[in-house]
């Protein structure tokens, strides 16, 4: 735990980073009734984030590992921050498209060579728990975006949008007087590393995890696989629940973001929750258990009404969420000696992908209706599920018969 105060800082920024993720989501109602988009075009929006942000985030996490490339954070906070800003004072569809692939890159940039060092930095038997201090950050962040958002258009239209402008804003000075200048693409190679192996090497052996080959690849691609149909999951739900909970359930858009801004508050907990409990029970058992049990959770969800109707929906964010982090750290013990790499294939290419699913579920709810598409979501969730299960990662309880 000695690294804990630079994880810290960097997970500050990894929630202002994130705090401009769902504000997309967050506005569909507006620029629904405002501009008269399908729920498909709608949701393209949000998925031209998704995809752009994330595909590229491979690309500049082997930068990152191979070539010592890195955009200061400061500037990727305000590359992001400004072209989201921006979005509110457009009403061309094709310029809205444009700059949420620019506020995209500029969060893409950030997440590679951040969590690369937070890798090296969580080394040791705390993995689980350190690097879920850093992954919920960006939860914090993406739990308070549409509560900010939400209030903002909700007194101002989409014109206030150009305030949130601000965080950005303050979080790059920060990072400007704490950081020494050209620091940030060297923080990964000469970062230190914790010498006390980790719970699960102890245990295996760091071979049995990292061993080259097909294994290795096939694990890799597995775990991803399974990220990919539970970010679908997620983002369908988080893209779609203000529409929902505003034109099926009645509530107030500001009522309706604030409600969601809980469930990710939920998802928070839950990382911060399961990452340290992994370290001590395993990661796969309690990664197979949490998404298991958000399936109930949603379907009673639009089931039920009420009070039981919303505990459910935040039992869903709490369970769902939860196994975001732990899986993160299980990719890291899979492919040890390539951080940004597989950085960028968790928090990008599986999320990227999961994406594709928000337009998916915008085209159902055109066709079969908006609660029908949103019970669907259930169906990439259990999916995700069968994946995991068949990840060559090793069961914790059978290590500690065998040690």
């Amino acid at each position: 735990m000695t690294n804990l105060r630079p994880i810290m800082g960097l997970s500050a920024a990894h929630a202002v980073t994130d705090i401009y993720s769902p504000v997309l989501s967050a506005i569909l109602p507006l620029l629904i009734l405002q501009y008269g988009y399908s729920y498909f075009l709608a949701g393209l929006i949000v998925t031209v984030w998704n995809l752009t942000s994330s595909f590229t985030q491979p690309l500049f996490g082997w930068l990152s590992d191979h070539r010592g490339f890195g955009v200061p954070v400061k500037y990727t906070i305000l590359i992001c921050a400004f072209f989201i800003s921006c979005i509110g004072l457009i009403s061309n569809y094709w310029l809205t498209l444009l700059f949420a692939a620019c506020a995209a890159l500029g969060h893409a940039l950030f997440h590679p060579s951040a969590l690369s060092l937070v890798s090296r930095l969580a080394s040791g038997p705390n993995r689980g728990r350190l690097t879920s201090f850093f992954v919920v950050g960006g939860n914090i962040g993406f739990a308070i975006g549409p509560l900010i958002a939400g209030v903002l258009v909700t007194f101002w239209g989409l014109p206030g949008l150009v305030a949130m402008i601000i965080p950005g804003i303050c979080m790059a000075v920060i990072l400007h007087v704490i950081i020494p200048k050209g620091s940030d693409a060297r923080a990964v190679a000469s970062a230190p590393v914790l010498p006390v192996p980790s719970p699960v090497s102890s245990s295996v052996g760091s071979a049995a995890l990292a061993e080259g080959g097909f294994k290795k690849y096939h694990g890799i691609s597995l775990l991803i696989t399974g990220s990919a149909l539970r970010a679908w999951g997620i983002f369908g739900s988080v893209a779609f629940l203000p529409t929902y909970l505003s034109m099926v359930r009645g509530f107030d858009l500001a009522m309706a973001n604030i409600i969601v801004s809980v469930l990710l508050v939920a998802g928070v907990v839950g990382q911060i929750v399961i990452g340290t409990l992994s370290d001590t029970y395993g990661r796969k058992e309690l990664v197979l258990l949490f998404t298991l049990l958000a399936i109930p959770f949603f379907v009673a969800a639009f089931t039920l009404s009420g009070t039981f109707s919303l505990i459910c929906l935040i039992l869903f964010g709490f369970c769902l969420w939860s196994t975001f982090s732990t899986t993160v750290a299980m990719s890291h013990e899979m492919m040890p000696g390539s951080p940004g790499l597989v950085s960028g294939l968790m928090l990008g290419l599986a999320v990227g992908a999961g994406g594709l699913g928000v337009a998916v579920s915008g085209y159902i709810a055109d066709v079969a209706g908006l609660t029908t598409a949103m019970l669907l979501i259930t169906v990439p969730v259990a999916l995700s599920l069968v994946f995991f299960a068949f990840v060559p990662y090793p069961w914790h309880t059978r290590n500690r018969e065998t040690v």
